[in-house]
């Protein structure tokens, strides 16, 4: 069950908001599984490169002693994840409208507003380098000058000492509120910047109109989209091979039932 409804600001008409049911996102994660089953060379090869990128950087924080930052990086990919997917976005949207799919045709496609979408990078960035500095902030205030202890040591203290705990509970409050921050932003803003002629003030908006009509749904599609990339990272990086590609094909699904574009008169 679908009802519609358009969204009239002062940014646009175009775009039409769809109510959803409240299990809508379980629908959108076996279309997006059934993409990645279609296209597995390419899916899992881009989950593939995802991964790496991420195994990498994991590693040279660790080189460099900052280990115990790779749980705030990790829970980072959360709000830039999305702007990385477009790929596996058009990779849906040619199944869906019986168009070929390869490496040739996902790596010379157009984006409809590509500075917008820099625009919308941009954005998410700038969410992801608070939640950094909020990591680090929220550190110093439950411990104080101290420097940041190795993994080995960090995690029992984190879990057994009161100044952990609560760092801990600070943490995930304010990690939460700017996650869900980055999701309310981005939940389809990406993919309609990537197929239509729009500012990203405009996508902002009607991405935040979205969660705001689907309250409900919207909260499950997060949830469940934590659950998958948290599985993903804590399979040291390696199950964001199957877990990233998932997550965006679904997330193009999402954005197909839950926002129309009018055409132009």
């Amino acid at each position: 069950m679908v009802a519609s409804g358009r969204v009239e600001t002062g940014f646009s008409s175009r775009y039409v908001v769809n109510s959803v049911v409240f299990d809508a996102p379980w629908n959108w994660f076996a279309a997006g599984w059934r993409d990645l089953v279609a296209t597995p060379g390419l899916s899992l090869g881009y989950g593939a490169v995802f991964a790496a990128v991420s195994i990498v950087l994991a590693n040279g924080l660790t080189f460099v002693g900052w280990e115990s930052v790779v749980i705030a990086l990790a829970g980072g990919f959360l709000i830039v994840g999305p702007l990385f997917a477009v790929g596996l976005y058009e990779i849906s949207r040619r199944r869906a409208e019986g168009e070929p799919v390869s490496l040739g045709t996902i790596l010379g496609m157009r984006v409809a507003s590509p500075l917008q979408l820099g625009y919308m990078g941009f954005v998410l960035l700038f969410i992801f380098s608070a939640w950094l500095r909020f990591a680090f902030l929220v550190f110093a205030v439950f411990f104080g000058d101290a420097a940041l202890p190795p993994a080995e040591q960090f995690v029992p203290e984190l879990l057994f000492t009161p100044h952990g705990l609560g760092l801990l509970v600070a943490g995930t409050a304010v990690g939460a509120a700017l996650a869900l921050l980055a999701f309310a932003v981005s939940v389809v803003s990406i993919p309609l910047l990537m197929t239509h002629r729009a500012d990203f003030l405009t996508a902002i908006f009607v991405s935040i109109q979205t969660v705001v009509k689907n309250p409900a749904p919207m909260l499950l599609w997060a949830g469940l989209i934590a659950v998958i990339m948290a599985c993903g990272l804590a399979l040291a990086f390696i199950g964001l091979i199957v877990a990233f590609p998932l997550a965006g094909h679904a997330t193009w699904h999402a954005y197909r039932e839950l926002v129309h574009v009018v055409p132009d008169a």
